[in-house]
């Protein structure tokens, strides 16, 4: 019995161990930002998929927002209390800058990352070009003429400034390339998308190498 007991508390242990190793491996961050205009609380998790909780406060971009997480295979939990009674603007900016700081903040040194991540996605009549590098520059070229001025309660204008937010704070030098289209839907849909699958490929990890000759990203 003796020996069954310390058996049994050895498993235990090394279980135990397992768990504290992954965790320790697990790229996360959980990030908060208070400001005059806006309260922004993160959980983001680049390791585990299909967990989305997401809440803005604008339809729309809840949906935009959940469309790129599930493309990019990461997990976000997000609430944001912005003062829409204004407009949309400094909710869908700092949401930018609090998912760029934490997708910073989970990569870490980055080591091991596949850094760069293309992606051509076309949704009904437009198709989106992306390419992105996590390089350590923030950096958004833009070029996509959405004709609506509004989906919903959600200012189309506001995309690209929630992607330079982004781009800007995670280090990431992206670009965004509207090969064409005509529907305001469909082309902002088409662009998180597009965005969440380059991404995808670009936090893949494949080795502990820093994908860099320099050794530093």
């Amino acid at each position: 019995m003796k020996n069954e007991r310390e058996e049994r508390g050895r498993r235990i242990s090394n279980g135990d161990l397992c768990a504290q190793r992954m965790e320790k491996t697990m790229r996360k961050a959980v990030f908060e930002r208070r400001t005059n205009e806006t309260f922004v609380n993160i959980d983001l998790n680049l390791d585990i998929k299909d967990e989305r909780e997401i809440f803005t406060g604008i339809g729309f971009f809840d949906h935009m927002l959940e469309l790129l997480v599930f493309r990019a295979g990461i997990s976000l939990r997000l609430e944001c209390q912005g003062d829409l009674q204004v407009d949309a603007h400094h909710t869908i900016e700092d949401v930018g800058i609090c998912m760029g700081q934490a997708i910073k903040t989970a990569l870490d040194d980055k080591a091991g990352i596949a850094r760069y991540g293309t992606a051509s996605l076309p949704m009904d009549e437009a198709l989106v070009n992306v390419a992105l590098d996590i390089c350590g520059r923030g950096l958004l070229v833009f070029n996509a003429e959405i004709p609506a001025q509004n989906c919903g309660t959600y200012p189309t204008e506001e995309t690209e400034e929630f992607f330079r937010a982004l781009a800007h704070n995670a280090g990431i030098t992206l670009h965004i390339n509207l090969a064409y289209g005509k529907n305001s839907h469909h082309i902002t849909e088409a662009i998180f998308k597009a965005v969440g699958m380059a991404l995808r490929q670009a936090i893949a990890q494949n080795g502990t190498e820093i994908s860099s000759t320099k050794g530093v990203l």
